[in-house]
Order: C-alpha cells, then structure tokens, then sequence
C-alpha cells in the first residue's frame, strides 16, 4: 500500500452495560484518509472506477448510422438521377443536403447521447468515503484506491476493498458466487492477501456485492477492472437499452408505413412510365413519393421526447433509472407513500411537554420555558446518548440547549457510568450518571409513557390520569415519551433497571414536521384523478392525525399491520379499495399492498428507502427510491430515484411523465397528419394528369420544416395546468389508437384536398407550371405550420395555446417563413426550386387554403371542450 493506514482495532467501544456502541463522529474522525489531491491524481492514472462499457458513440459512428439510413439513401439515388439527366445544379443542390440532413440528424443524436450520459453520471451509485479527515458522498465512479469507505447495511460496495473494522457486518455475495445465503465478515488482521469472494468471516468486501446487516470501515485496494467484478467477462459490456411499449408499438406501425410507402412508390413510378413513357422521370416521381411517406421521424421523436425527457425530469431532482417509468408516470393511478420524510421532513421536533396536570406547547418562538418543565426536559436529555443520531434524542438536546443551557453545562463534567439499553420487555433507556465524587449518581429514564409508569410503580388511578395526557397528544400526532428520575449511591448498581426507585416526571412529545409543499401536491393529484395510499410504521392514531393534517382523503378508516397479516388476498382487496392509510406496517407487507392493488387493475407507485422495500419497490409499476436516506439496493430496485425524498417531487415527476407522453402523441399525431398532403401531392397529379407539383428538393424542404418541428418545438411545449386536471391515461391506452390515427389521417387528408383545389384550380385558370407548383409548395408550408399550431394540444384551440410560451416553436415558425419567402423571391433559388413570383393576392389564396383546412379541426376541439365543460 502506498499509504500507512489508520488504526482502528479499537475504533468500537464498549458501554457499562456490556453493549457495543458503533464509532462515534469524533472516532471517524480521527480517520485521515486520502487527501483530494491524492486521489484526483490516482483517478487519472488508474481510471475511473467503473466497468468496460459500450464505447460511446462519436460524431463518426453517428454519422455511419446516418449512412444506412433509407432517406438518405433516397436523396444519394436522386442526386444522381439528375446527374445522368444533365441537370448538375440541382443534382449538386440535393447531395450537399444530404450533408445538411447528416447535420441535423448528428445534432439530435448528439443532444440525446449527452443527456443520457448526464443521466448515466447522476445514477451512479453514491460512496461515502473520508478524505482529507472529512466524510463525504461522492459518485461510485470517482473511488480510488486507498479511499477509506464507510459501509453500513443496505449500501452496495463500490470497489474491493479490505475491512479494516467491522461489527456484525454481513454481505450478500450471490452477484459473484451464486450462494444466496449472505456471509459473515470479520476485521483484517493485517495478514491475509486479498482472496476471492466465498466463505464466511474473510476480511474483505467486493464490488457489487450488497451489505445486508451491520457496519464497517474499508480501504480500497481495486477498482474497476480490477475488481472481481471486472474479471468476470465481457458479459457486462454492453448496455443496451429496454424496448418499451411504446417503442414496440411505434416500430410496428413504421414498418407497415414504410411498406405501404415502397408499394405507393413503385405504383408511382410505374404509372408515370405507362402514362409518360420516361424511365428516368418515373423513377424520380417514385423517390419523391417514398421521401414523402417514409416515417423516418418516428424513431427520432421516441428516442429525443424519452432521453430529453428523463433529462428534464433529472433536473427537478429525480432520476429516471428505466424509460418505460416515463411512460407509465401519465398512468398512474396509486401514489403509495412512506410518511416519514416524504410528506413529513424526517426531523424530530419537541412539540409539547407534560408536567404534572401542566401542558406546555413548545413553538420556536419560545423566549424561555417556564421553570415548571426543567426537570422534565433535563432528564429526557440524560436519558439521551451523548452524541445522539437518533432524530428523537436529536430534538431533545436541541431543545435543551436553547432552554435549560445552565443544566446542559453542568452535565458537561458528570460522567456516564452505566446504561441500561431498552428491550422488546421493557421499552425503556436508563442512563446513571456520576455527578460527583459526594453527590448520589443521577438516574435519568426515557422510554414508552406506559413502560416508565410501570418502572415508577404507579397505580391504576395515577397512570389514568396521565394517559389522558398520552392519549390527547397521540391523536395529535406526536410521539410521546414518559420521563422520570431516580438517585442511587454507592458502587454496586443494580443489575435491572427494575430496582430503581423512579419519580416520574412527565411527558415529551415529539413531532416529524409536515412539509409544507405536501398538502398543495395532495390536492394536484385529487385533480389529476390519483389516489394517495399513505404507509408508516406509526400508531394508527398518529397516522390518522398525520393524514388528516395534510388533507389526505378519506382518513377515517386504517388498517394496521397485524390486520392486514390476518387478511387473504380477496379481503385486502376488498378492503384496499376504499382505505388510503395503513399503520404499523413492516416493509413486508409493502409487497402484498402493490399485489392487492395491481389485481384491483391500479397501476401503482410506491416508495421505499430499506433493503426491505426492494421487492415492493420492483413489483410496483413505477418504484420510487428516496435518494437521500435510501439504501442502494433500494435505489437499484426502484424506477425513478428522488434526489430530495419530498412528496411534491414525486407529483412533479408525474406532472413532467404526463407533459412527455401527451408532447409524445401530440408530435406523432402531427407526423402523421403532415405526411399525408407531402405524399398526396406526390402522387394526385400523375393521377389527373397534371404535371409534376414536387420533386425531391421540395421534399427536401418539407423535412428541414418537419425535424425541428417534431424534436425540438414539440419537445419544448411546456407543461400546461391542463395535464393535472384530468384522470390517468387508461393502463391499455395505445398511442395510436383508433381515434387518433383517423383525427391525424383527417386533419392530412383536408389540408391535402385544400392543396390540391389550389393546384388543380390555379393550372385550369391557365397558369404555368413554376406558378402552379409555386402557389401548391406555400399553401403546403402554410398548411404544415397550421398543423404545427393545431397539434400542439388536442384539446385547446390554436388561439389558447398561443399564451404557451414556446420560444423554440417560434423559431421554427419564423425560419420557415423565411426560407419560403427566400424560394420565392431570390432568383437564383426561385429558378432552383422551379417557382414563379407570387403577388399579394396568391399568397392571400394560400394562406386562406391552409386557413379552411384547418378551421374544422379548430371547431372540433372546441365543440368537444365546451361538451366536456357542460358534462363536468
């Protein structure tokens, strides 16, 4: 090892009641560690620690893909179609947009390998490691060897290390042996080499593998490849991503488009060769038509909305770990959540105190409690750990610190000389103090109201009057603990805190704070039609206090674990259909709730931190790990990972899943509509006789109008209030379903009849050609941007949505506009794209065409609106 390393045989020490108390944070910190400077220059010798993956993609690779792609392929055989007819400024023209479309399609591909590479660094999994003689949580990547790891239960080991302390440390070793029976670990004893994985009490830890009891200190001695892990083959090597639902019906339909497409193309090209009698000609009227049909943009859409998608949903401090979770999110009809933490702020509060018949309300704008509560707040302090962890004993000396500061200091030079540590027959924890060398030991007791009664002996008439007391502030929602006090002299303590004399004192009642996000986020899932199950361990009445103080609805019925443990599957089923609070629930038991809801055809969402909660978190629809207290195997476990475990991130996270799917269908439902007028125009005029509107230039430009539009101005759309008031999206909806596939087949074929009527009257009113096809091309664009604007929402007219902020809408809105007016009125691209000038009173014609086309959906949506209105 380059380094010495710290001792810490002796970093666990040992209270007076024999039991083994873990290291303190002055222990730890007397752990140097790595510096930063250390182990930055070890990270750039040896690497990150991670396994080989898929090389990501470069800008050549991407551009291979863009090779083989049917579009572009269709745009090579043009170009050099007029090549060999003689026509070298077109055919020029069309190859260097081959290069354009390379362009944008590297962009895109670009944009959605660095999101999921932002992506890939934040789900990462988290190391707690000491350097510099300081603690602190970095990404699993960035561990080096020599890091000094903190492992506890439930983390997954980030690199293989040696165990330099451990108490009661266990690990699941099954990733590396295949044994499901978890294996003892022990503490190095400075001798053995590092082995392989395997076998009870070996002193070391391996990466991947997952600690599923007790604690301990590491160091590092591989990473990466390095590890045991990293031997084990190249099977890890590629990540490939799931094949979603949505992904799967997508492919489905561009397939039978795409067939549909090189059918319609050769019938093409074979009419123009049996009606005009050019070989050449038909072949190019035969590309045209595919590069008006192909769905190339299908694919794009889904891989762009979903990767940006998950990015966007990261930076509201919650990590998609699998895709189909975004999907689901707009489904969801259950949110089951743990009440601590998540609609509470998992931090203790001293909320009220209890002496005698007194009550005392504790707020933080106390000046000073009055002196009646002393004694009762400096015993519930001793009767603390010194330096507490628990949340409890936290608030405890915290409160003691701000109003009993005199005692506190005087505490400073007692010493603790005994503990008796409370147990499943006595929920109780005594301290004895040593006051001074003439002064009796201070005994200072803290436990369960009735088990302190009990210690202080008080009849039936006493402890009634107090459990009024217990009672009043349970049902407030407050954790009540009884406190007394006793004194003692001599050497020989008693063996059982039993033998102690206690007076009792009074009571503490502590509080976990409601967030206060969570009752705004209740009522925006009552709107969205989605239930709220909550889950805690807590005594039903505190759940049911909780429940009703953030205005979960209905909470006057709970079922509490036992119960739910003497129910089969029909009566939980039964029953879960109307009760939305559950009590004294083990994580077990989170399982049966997702089953039972699941055959009720719920689709669920449901949170955990635990090892415990991994099964519950994976059978749910969507799992949701709480990123700041949870467990890796949680987090593994789990769909979406909430980097601030807060209820109003997982219905932000529901709000961005639902503005993803509806944009989703939105930019395919304008796919679909807009393909229809391109490809008709393509094919109308061989069937009239009329001469050819388009040709594959045009085309060229419908695509650099139709990419932004699908991945950039669609995916811009914003939220809307309108996604969170109204039901989930049916579990079995399509994407394409009946209704939406003929609303967008519509809207195509109007704006097609539109076009044509343009076309067809304008030649029959004696126009040229270059005129015709110059009105038909801008009543198309205009027509193209209209469903733009139409499809930006499926429910709201064209005026409402223009209040939607979209910026990068505009700009595709403006740059085509441009580019239209550029090919009519610049010579050089006019006589390129075969155009003639078009007056004021043409492109009024125009725009009235591509008006009307769209004026019926326009009265559809607002029929359809005020009919929903009327029937809500």
């Amino acid at each position: 090892m380059d380094r010495p390393r710290t001792d810490l045989r002796h970093i666990s020490t040992f209270s007076a009641a024999g039991r083994i108390i873990p290291a303190t944070e002055t222990e730890l910190n007397r752990i140097d560690g790595l510096t930063q400077a250390e182990a930055e220059a070890r990270l750039v010798a040896e690497g990150y620690n991670e396994l080989p993956t898929a090389a990501r993609r470069d800008v050549l690779a991407i551009a291979l893909e863009v090779v083989r792609e049917p579009m572009f392929l269709l745009l090579v055989a043009a170009g050099v179609i007029y090549l060999m007819l003689g026509d070298l400024e077109e055919a020029l023209v069309l190859l260097a947009s081959v290069f354009v479309v390379m362009g944008i399609t590297i962009y895109q591909e670009r944009k959605t390998e660095r999101a999921l590479e932002a992506l890939r660094d934040l789900t990462s999994p988290r190391a707690f490691v000491i350097r510099d003689s300081r603690k602190q949580r970095i990404a699993g990547r960035e561990v080096v060897r020599g890091d000094m790891l903190i492992l506890k239960e439930g983390d997954r080991v980030p690199a293989d290390a040696l165990l330099l302390d451990s108490h009661d440390l266990k690990a699941d070793e099954s990733l590396l042996t295949g044994e499901s029976v978890s294996v003892r670990k022990q503490t190095w004893d400075r001798k053995a080499q590092m082995g392989r994985p395997g076998g009870d009490d070996l002193p070391f830890v391996f990466s991947g593998t997952m600690l599923v009891q007790g604690q301990g200190v590491a160091e590092v001695v591989a990473t990466g490849a390095h590890t045991e892990i990293g031997k084990i083959g190249k099977a890890l090597q590629r990540i490939t991503m799931e094949s979603t639902p949505l992904q799967r019906e997508t492919r489905w339909i561009v397939q039978r488009i795409a067939l549909f497409a090189i059918a319609l193309a050769v019938l093409a090209a074979l009419l123009h060769v049996l009606l005009r009698g050019s070989w050449l000609d038909g072949i190019l009227a035969g590309i045209t038509l595919a590069m008006a049909i192909l769905p190339e943009e299908f694919p794009v859409v889904l891989t762009v909305f979903l990767a940006l998608g998950a990015w966007r949903i990261s930076k509201s401090r919650v990590l998609t770990r699998r895709m189909p979770a975004i999907e689901t999110l707009g489904a969801a009809t259950v949110l089951c959540v743990d009440k601590t933490g998540t609609l509470t702020m998992n931090r203790m509060m001293v909320r009220m105190l209890a002496a005698g018949e007194r009550v005392h309300e504790v707020t933080s704008l106390d000046a000073g409690l009055p002196a009646a509560f002393h004694d009762v707040l400096e015993h519930a302090v001793l009767a603390s750990e010194i330096n507490p962890f628990d949340p409890m004993e936290r608030a405890i000396h915290e409160l003691g610190e701000r109003h009993v500061p005199e005692r506190r200091a005087r505490h400073a030079n007692w010493n603790l000389v005994k503990e008796y540590p409370l147990s499943p027959e006595l929920l109780a924890h005594t301290h004895v103090w040593q006051a001074g060398s003439e002064e009796p030991h201070v005994v200072a007791v803290k436990g369960a109201p009735e088990a302190v009664a009990k210690l202080c002996g008080l009849d039936a008439h006493a402890w009634a009057r107090h459990e009024v007391q217990v009672q009043r502030m349970a049902e407030e929602g407050l954790r009540v603990l009884g406190v007394a006090r006793s004194r003692a002299r001599g050497e020989g303590l008693p063996a059982a805190q039993e033998e102690f004399a206690f007076e009792w004192l009074g009571l503490v009642g502590l509080a976990d704070p409601v967030r206060p996000t969570v009752k705004g986020a209740l009522e925006d899932c009552y709107s969205a039609g989605i239930r709220v199950i909550m889950i805690t361990g807590d005594y039903p009445v505190t759940a049911q206090a909780i429940a009703r103080s953030v205005g979960l609805r209905p909470a006057d019925e709970v079922i509490t674990g036992p119960e739910l443990a003497a129910m089969d599957e029909a009566e939980l089923r039964r029953r879960v259909r109307r009760v939305n609070v559950f009590a004294r629930v083990v994580p077990e038991q989170k399982l049966r709730l997702v089953e039972a809801l699941k055959a009720n055809g719920e689709v669920v969402a449901m949170t955990g931190d635990g090892v415990n909660d991994a099964p519950a978190l994976k059978a749910a629809h969507i799992g949701v790990a709480m990123g700041g207290r949870g467990t890796d195997v949680a987090r593994e476990a789990a769909s979406l990972v909430l980097l601030e475990d807060d209820f109003d991130s997982i219905v932000h996270a529901v709000r961005l899943g639902r503005r993803i799917y509806r944009n989703i269908r939105n930019a395919m439902s304008y796919l679909l509509a807009v393909h229809v007028p391109i490809a008709g125009m393509a094919f109308v005029p061989l069937a009239f006789g009329w001469p050819l509107a388009f040709f594959p230039l045009h085309i060229v430009f419908f695509e650099f109008v139709i990419d932004p539009a699908c991945s950039i101005a669609f995916e811009a759309e914003p939220t809307g209030d309108e996604v969170m008031q109204r039901p989930p999206r049916a579990p079995g909806e399509r994407m394409f379903n009946v209704r939406t596939v003929l609303l967008a087949l519509t809207q195509g074929a109007v704006m097609l009849l539109m076009v044509a009527l343009v076309y067809g009257l304008v030649l029959a009113h004696g126009a040229n050609d270059a005129e015709a096809r110059a009105m038909a091309f801008t009543t198309i664009v205009l027509g193209n941007l209209g469903l733009i604007l139409a499809n930006r929402s499926a429910t709201r007219t064209i005026l409402a949505t223009l209040r939607a902020p979209n910026r990068a809408l505009w700009w595709v809105v403006g740059g085509t506009l441009c580019g239209v007016a550029l090919s009519l009125y610049v010579p050089y691209l006019r006589d390129l794209f075969r155009f003639a000038p078009l007056h004021l009173d043409d492109l009024a014609l125009c725009l009235g065409a591509a008006g009307v086309g769209l004026l019926w959906y326009e009265m559809y949506k607002a029929l359809r609106s005020r009919n929903t209105l009327m029937r809500a």
